[in-house]
């Protein structure tokens, strides 16, 4: 399902933030999980009763998967905005004062912390249907889907090397042949890096077990930093990698496809963060705005997603697709704190920065 979006006297805005990404890829969510806009365009002023603009900083599977049933639903027509995590949230900001926009969708709870009064209040009456550890309880930002942190595996290449969690990735056997990000550049690199810390470090990612972890991967990394997340699940999917550290959708994706690759959640843990939609303050079109948010948290939706795309829906009665693994076999990272590794990213990534040049 592909389509174009194409706003009205649209001005386009060049921000060094967001990244092209490469073809041939699924189609999942491809290039970073924090979002793959094209590039910042200018709503159409609003006007009428039937519009709703949306800032979203989502694949464009999950945008159109989303917003053209929900037109067709509804009879609303739907105006969207593309652009990076920190570009659609910097807009928001911008605009607080003659608000242009009516939904975000745009980011986790832990990065929206320091947005909330640019949101407006509402809880959803679908939030009884979420799933408990999804509730919104910010009152402001809903989750709605999740990318969680995984394992891709070439099974061909594998064979029967043990891959199951952080510590199986020091194996020598691996040595040279794990696709992995640059955690100081890659937004979804950085949230693997953080998902082996608090795994390995039993919940303390500044603990020495944790780092000394750090300093056996990168050793087994043999000097390979991919520049672009998708190398790394294309890298594997392609063969020229055994493992790679990426999320669900683009790794799911290819399973679906038929491709001979498999999803691993790491035994230590996964990092399982919702990303959240919310309702502009001052919202020009507000009660459209609401009805977005109980289409997006609704059933028909959330099924619709989990059984069609590899986003993973985050309401407790929603179905999912053989090729998304059952919320049962996956162990969440429940130590994770989102709120404090954002506040310490600076740091992590010095020290990884410096782990890196003392194993070269």
């Amino acid at each position: 399902m592909k389509r174009k979006f194409a706003l009205a006297l649209a001005l386009v805005l060049t921000f060094g933030l967001l990244a092209g990404c490469g073809s041939k890829a699924p189609q999942g969510n491809q290039g970073s999980n924090s979002g793959t806009g094209s590039g910042s365009q200018q709503p159409t002023p609003p006007s009428g009763g039937d519009t709703l603009v949306v800032y979203t900083a989502r694949s464009e599977s999950l945008n159109n998967a989303v917003i053209e049933n929900f037109e067709a639903d509804t009879g609303i027509h739907v105006e969207v905005v593309t652009g990076g995590t920190g570009e659609v949230l910097k807009r928001v900001q911008s605009e607080a004062a003659n608000p242009q926009g009516d939904i975000c969708w745009a980011a986790d709870e832990s990065m929206l912390k320091d947005y909330a009064e640019y949101f407006e209040s509402y809880v959803s009456p679908e939030d009884a249907m979420m799933l408990d550890s999804y509730k919104n309880v910010s009152g402001v930002s809903a989750p709605a889907f999740c990318d969680p942190t995984v394992f891709i595996v070439n099974n061909d290449l594998a064979g029967d090397i043990e891959i199951n969690g952080f510590e199986d990735l020091l194996n020598p056997a691996l040595k040279g042949k794990i696709a992995a990000g640059d955690p100081v550049n890659s937004s979804s690199a950085f949230q693997c890096l953080i998902a082996g810390l608090y795994g390995v470090g039993n919940g303390d990612p500044l603990s020495d077990e944790a780092w000394a972890w750090v300093e056996g991967f990168i050793d087994n990394l043999d000097g390979v930093s991919l520049s672009s997340s998708s190398q790394v699940y294309r890298g594997v999917a392609e063969g020229e990698y055994i493992v790679g550290l990426t999320w669900e959708d683009p790794a799911a994706a290819y399973v679906r496809d038929g491709v001979n690759v498999r999803v691993v959640f790491p035994e230590e843990g996964a990092i399982m963060s919702g990303q959240c939609v919310s309702i502009i303050k001052g919202a020009p079109h507000m009660e459209n705005a609401k009805k977005f948010v109980d289409y997006m948290l609704g059933e028909t939706c959330q099924s619709y997603v989990g059984q069609n795309l590899t986003v993973r829906p985050l309401r407790s009665d929603a179905a999912l697709n053989d090729s998304l693994t059952p919320w049962d076999d996956i162990v969440p990272l429940d130590s994770y704190d989102g709120d404090w590794v954002a506040a310490n990213k600076a740091i992590i990534t010095e020290r990884y920065t410096e782990c890196l040049e003392n194993a070269g």
